[in-house]
């Protein structure tokens, strides 16, 4: 179990945020499967959270009875105005916040925000601090190493110790690494004995049951966060858990149980954004549920132009179901 401030996480395997795909109907998904601690929304810009009143927002925000718990994800390098998102999305009914310094997108970044506050160490401490005093549930902060160098988290770790910080959690490479060569796990580990009360929780190249047992024996951390494979195989999550519990492993999908999955994901996102936006929104989950398949350009082309609601029930399931393995 791992425990966040007063919040007592049943399993230690977290699904990250990622701005575009861990919506409310893909967090319902991936939690059905059973393994996920906790999740996290979208991440989330005081400004919209504080001025909009607008649709956009309220699926950002949303949750469900089957979407516990879950985290709620802001960012910003403007302390006060990170710290009136927080207690937004406290007053909305979060029970934890994090604050995002680890995103590596350039339009956040090159603009002082997320993966850039590792270039202004004191300005990241205020924002914790200013979070931390503006709200009384958990704070978290999710981080990578540094900018261009691999000591930056060390510091701020400890400062977020001090400052009260319910959880560190630490990618392990640099923002200027972006998701290129593999990920640090001794900068990890000094990252966990650089804080003494709080937990760390490790993220990076989770892509197997045996890449998780590495990164909790190797760092020392107490939970872990995948962000990207989940995408791929949304079974990663259970399986990982399940080793840790020391039950056995489950069998592998099957493409009939693959193709349930992505139906479920395509009825959830239907019923959430409406059937004809949902059809536009799934053009980029196509190539994920149909990875590892022979797909010519042409058939690829067509699934990711339908329009018709109807269309994509029938075509796009029949095509994950009946395609060759690739080579």
């Amino acid at each position: 179990m791992l425990k966040i401030g007063p919040l007592e996480i049943e399993s230690p395997v977290l699904l990250a945020p990622l701005a575009g795909y861990t919506d409310l109907p893909f967090r319902r998904c991936i939690r059905a499967l059973g393994g996920c601690g906790m999740a996290y929304t979208e991440l989330l810009s005081p400004k919209t959270l504080i001025h909009s009143n607008s649709d956009v927002k309220r699926k950002l925000v949303a949750t469900a009875p089957d979407d516990q718990p879950l985290g709620y994800q802001v960012y910003g390098k403007e302390p006060g105005l990170v710290a009136a998102g927080a207690k937004w999305v406290e007053d909305y009914g979060a029970k934890l916040v994090d604050i995002n310094m680890g995103c590596p997108q350039k339009k956040l970044s090159n603009k002082g925000r997320g993966a850039g506050l590792l270039r202004t160490p004191e300005l990241a401490v205020e924002i914790v601090r200013e979070v931390i005093e503006a709200v009384h549930v958990p704070v978290t902060v999710k981080l990578r190493l540094g900018w261009d160098n691999t000591d930056t988290a060390v510091g701020l770790a400890r400062e977020f110790e001090k400052l009260g910080a319910a959880a560190i959690t630490i990618h392990g490479r640099t923002r200027m690494q972006g998701f290129s060569g593999n990920v640090n796990l001794d900068a990890i580990r000094r990252v966990v004995e650089a804080v003494e009360n709080v937990p760390v929780i490790a993220n990076g190249d989770i892509t197997s049951v045996e890449s998780a047992r590495e990164m909790f024996d190797k760092t020392g951390c107490e939970g872990i966060m995948l962000g990207r494979y989940p995408m791929k195989d949304p079974w990663i999550i259970r399986d990982i858990a399940r080793d840790l519990a020391g039950e056995p492993p489950a069998n592998r999908p099957t493409r009939q149980e693959r193709a349930e999955f992505m139906t479920r994901h395509f009825e959830l996102s239907a019923e959430f954004y409406g059937e004809k936006t949902a059809v536009i929104i799934f053009r980029k989950w196509v190539r994920q549920y149909l990875r590892g398949l022979q797909v010519d350009r042409k058939l690829l082309a067509e699934l990711m132009q339908i329009t018709d609601p109807q269309e994509w029930r029938f075509r796009v399931p029949k095509a994950l179901l009946e395609l060759p393995e690739a080579g």
